[in-house]
């Protein structure tokens, strides 16, 4: 409101000053000028001020009167008396007198009095300065510091320097608190032992993250000169670090120390998180300190002692959870801090446990300050514990040490503990429910401090649960090692099937080219392999445990983990484009057995004669097959829809994602008051390809066992047309080997009426016809064939004509012609096909016989077609290789891994649901579009009947 207004309280705005008058201290009333005397004074502005007479020039303390000051006024108007003197204004009774009085106190060994802070009273001085003047002066040669006094003839420590460094912002300030006390918090510790001032000493020595400069007397430099001079005290409770008298600020920097405090002595009790006698809770205690040295309490860490973020009790609590690892982030603003945190608190930290008589101990647990210089580069250089230097006391907030001049004021820096963790390590998977003593890691952030209001700062908490992970990552390397070795074998000897179906001799680029493409896809299977062992293990181990042996990889040891998921990711999505063109390019060509029933009339154009010629077999029975397999092109031993769907349904409405949290709970449900744990990468991928492996395990169960037996195989029904259509199918997806579907109706034809269909249906249902198969007396209509290299040229030779690609030629040929021309190819195509079947060419025949077993296991053929083809029966149904159908177990490893790389990504089930369900159907529009173009082109069937 300015210096000549005030806050009125009640109107929430500002008002004048009466005359004479000026804003009170909190500037919410209004009070005399100097010089000036109260009259009446009802609050706010209602003050009554009345000019002192030149003889009385002085004013009360309290206001009200004037009075005469023999020793001069101060700036406020009040008497003022010298340092050792205090002001008399009023009698024993209460009577004002004229004159004020400055009464002197009695220093002398009699009563040893000096006046107190205020200048009210005479107190009994300060014991320092009777032990070294006898009196309560200390005069030179006696050294005045910090309120004591010290004999100049003592062994005082050395001059202490007052300075605090601020490493990160590189400023270093001469601090007032310091100035003030750190010479004698030295001195009345080295001297006289005192407790308060030993402690002050080591807060000041953590505020200035406990330096380590041996040829410095900052208040580091003071300590360490006193804890090596004292020696001769003794330690505290058998501990070599902690000297009688002095606050434990250090471990010790011995060469690998860290070591041996963090991992040779386990800490004795056993953590479960089921049973009777289970362990869940951590009981942190800490002894807490002021500045000034003054002990405070024992208090709990619980309810948010550490964390500077607010949030419930409940959540807050959770960070002692044992097994729960816990995160907390939070901005919080520096006006914030300031006011919450305006004189630091130093933290001693302990683990209270219990031995197996019911006593109660404390366990001293280490910190490992980041700001440290020492410790920095050690720690940034990714250098072992052993080289790390230990520490125990703590603060979270320091708005002291960055104050240059009045303490009253706002610091130049301040100094925050952006970053707090608490690390549990286990001891060893042979020890149950074991753990090495914890760590608590402390990383300081400086800010210099300019507009409060809008200054911020990152701060975070958190508790992690770690274990030993170098065997965990051994048996995956071997596992990597051994069944990556095993599938450059497998994948050699895909490519020598490969070699051989192609009827190709030659070790060419095209082949290395293949052998890559192959052994990508079986790559692919080993990391899926790995990672969903991996996934699956951590999960079933971590959260099934009774007597704590496991704890799950930290997210920094997650990345191994997410890289071989991603190259699992990557490799399979090859291995599918490369599937979806081997298919997209298949040879296929229908054979019609249907022959011509009697002759029809025709007229010859241009000779204008009739003649008799046979009668034309229908089209429609080869459209009808072409649609059918059109149709079958993408049809999946599973639902995809109810796949992700089912997956989704299990992860967030019946809760299995819960299962992925980091904590010991194995329950699917969390209340919405707890707190919620991070989610692990690792269990999120176990979960998530466990379920995606069970549900479509049982979906492929329940096709296989019912929906296929009772309801329709669409497969077999394809078959089963294709014989009642009198057609057979004749693939090839490699130059010398494919599939052929023998399709010739045992009724010699089927190009029929619905009564003699009937009654061949009926004939073959009583067994009153021959068996379809291929060779006399059998049912085997599905076959591999590996045809000879005649067979083939001879094929393409046809082929090339079918397909019109022989450019010079069709170019002069009219649209008339070259459909002419097509269709003649096409029955010759046919012709040649059909004679082929039926063994007329004997320079290009064929043998049927069965595949030996070694040869169905490895997918390749041992004899190679040289002067006759080869069908081998095929029970199984393999021609379905050239479909979605036969390669299931690709496909869904691939959406199994795009949802996983999704999820991974986005932290979210639905949009890895939602983003799975549309590449499916992309990919399934893509091989329906350019199959059906394929069918078209291949078969010469129009697609506008393929629909």
């Amino acid at each position: 409101c300015g210096d000549a207004r005030y806050f009125d309280i009640s109107r929430l705005a500002c008002g004048p000053c009466g005359p004479h008058q000026r804003p009170s201290a909190d500037g919410h009333s209004c009070v005399c000028q100097p010089g000036f005397r109260m009259v009446s004074n009802n609050g706010g502005p209602s003050v009554i001020c009345e000019k002192c007479p030149e003889s009385m020039s002085g004013v009360t303390k309290d206001g009200w009167n004037c009075i005469t000051c023999p020793k001069g006024l101060t700036s406020e108007g009040k008497c003022k008396c010298l340092g050792n003197e205090i002001l008399v204004e009023r009698s024993i009774d209460g009577v004002l007198l004229n004159e004020a009085l400055c009464i002197q106190c009695n220093g002398s060994k009699q009563s040893f009095s000096a006046s107190d802070a205020l200048g009210n009273r005479c107190i009994r001085c300060q014991q320092t300065f009777i032990n070294a003047s006898k009196s309560c002066d200390c005069s030179k040669p006696n050294i005045l510091t910090g309120g004591l006094c010290f004999s100049a003839s003592e062994n005082l420590p050395p001059k202490g320097i007052a300075t605090v460094r601020f490493g990160q912002i590189g400023v270093t300030l001469i601090s007032a608190w310091y100035l003030k006390n750190l010479q004698a918090s030295a001195s009345a510790c080295w001297l006289y032992s005192n407790l308060t001032a030993c402690q002050a000493l080591g807060n000041m020595c953590v505020m200035n993250m406990n330096s380590l400069s041996s040829s410095s007397t900052d208040a580091c430099g003071l300590f360490q000169y006193i804890y090596a001079n004292t020696a001769r005290l003794g330690i505290v409770h058998s501990i070599s670090f902690w000297r009688h008298n002095l606050p434990w600020l250090y471990y010790g920097d011995q060469p690998g120390l860290a070591s041996q405090v963090l991992e040779k002595t386990h800490f004795p009790t056993s953590f479960s998180f089921k049973g009777a006698n289970k362990v869940i809770k951590l009981q942190f205690i800490a002894a807490s300190f002021d500045a000034a040295g003054n002990f405070l309490k024992w208090q709990s860490l619980e309810g948010g002692v550490l964390q500077l973020c607010p949030d419930t009790q409940t959540k807050l609590n959770a960070a002692y959870m044992f097994g729960t690892t816990y995160e907390q982030n939070c901005k919080i603003s520096i006006s914030k801090v300031l006011l919450d945190f305006a004189n630091p608190i130093f933290y001693d930290v302990f683990l209270e446990y219990n031995d197996g008589e019911g006593q109660q101990y404390l366990w001293a647990v280490p910190v490992l300050n980041l700001n440290l210089q020492y410790n920095e580069m050690f720690v940034n250089q990714g250098s072992s514990m052993n080289n790390w230097l230990l520490t125990r006391r703590f603060f979270l907030v320091d708005a002291l040490s960055g104050k240059e001049n009045d303490l009253g004021k706002l610091p130049r820096i301040i100094r925050i503990a952006s970053k707090i963790t608490i690390s549990i390590r286990l001891a060893s998977p042979t020890q149950r429910g074991t753990i090495y003593p914890p760590l608590i890691t402390v990383a300081y952030t400086d800010v210099v401090i300019q507009n409060p209001d809008t200054q911020s700062v990152m701060v975070s908490f958190s508790v992690n649960y770690e274990m030993n992970q170098s065997e965990a990552q051994v048996q995956t390397d071997i596992a990597l090692g051994v069944l990556g070795g095993l599938a450059v074998l497998w994948s050699l000897l895909k490519t020598a099937g490969w070699k051989r179906r192609t009827g190709s001799p030659v070790i060419d680029l095209q082949t290395v080219l293949k052998f890559l493409l192959f052994y990508a896809g079986d790559l692919a299977n080993v990391f899926f392999i790995i990672t969903v062992g991996t996934g699956i293990y951590w999960l079933v181990f971590f959260k099934a445990q009774q007597f704590v042996s496991v704890f799950l990889p930290l997210p920094s040891q997650e990345e191994d983990f997410v890289t071989y998921v991603g190259c699992a990711f990557s490799l399979k999505a090859l291995q599918l484009l490369h599937k979806l063109v081997s298919q997209l390019t298949i040879d296929i060509f229908f054979i019609d057995w249907e022959r011509p029933k009697g002759k029809v009339l025709k007229a010859v154009e241009g000779e204008g004669v009739i003649k008799s010629a046979a009668a034309p077999v229908s089209i429609w029975r080869t459209y009808f097959i072409a649609n059918e397999w059109n149709e079958i092109q993408t049809v999946r031993k599973i639902n995809p829809l109810f796949q992700v769907l089912a997956v989704l349904f299990f992860l967030e409405v019946v809760g299995f994602s819960n299962l992925a949290l980091m904590d010991s709970s194995s329950s699917l449900t969390r209340s919405s008051e707890s707190y919620i744990a991070p989610w692990s990468r690792i269990l999120r991928f176990g979960v998530s390809a466990a379920l995606w492996l069970a549900i479509a395990f049982l979906q492929i169960i329940f096709f296989a066992v019912f929906y296929e037996r009772f309801v329709e195989d669409k497969i077999t029904q394809f078959i089963d047309l294709c014989c009642m259509s009198n057609i057979s199918v004749f693939l090839l997806s490699h130059s010398c080997f494919g599939y052929y579907i023998h399709g010739r109706s045992v009724h010699g034809h089927a190009d029929t009426n619905m009564e003699e269909m009937s009654m061949n249906l009926k004939r073959e249902a009583e067994n009153l016809c021959s068996q379809r198969g291929l060779l006399p007396n059998t049912d085997g209509q599905t076959f591999q064939i590996s045809i000879s290299r005649k067979m083939r040229l001879q094929y393409d030779r046809i082929h090339e004509t079918l397909t019109r690609k022989r450019g010079p030629a069709r170019l002069l040929d009219t649209s008339a012609n070259t459909f002419e021309q097509s269709t003649k190819a096409y029955n010759t195509m046919n012709k040649f096909l059909g004679s082929f079947i039926d063994h007329v060419h004997k320079e290009m025949d064929y043998i049927v016989k069965d595949k030996m077993l070694l040869e169905r296991i490895l997918g390749m053929e041992f004899m190679e077609p040289i002067e006759k083809s080869i069908f081998y029966n095929d029970e199984g149904h393999t021609f379905s290789d050239v479909l979605y159908y036969g390669n299931e177990t690709t496909l869904l490893i691939f959406d199994i891994l795009f949802f996983s790389v999704v999820d991974l990504a986005s932290q979210s089930f639905v949009l890895a649901a939602i983003l799975t369900y549309l590449q499916e159907e992309i990919f399934k529009f893509i091989r329906n579009t350019v199959g059906q173009k394929n069918l078209a082109s291949k078969t010469l069937v129009d697609e506008r009947f393929l629909i």
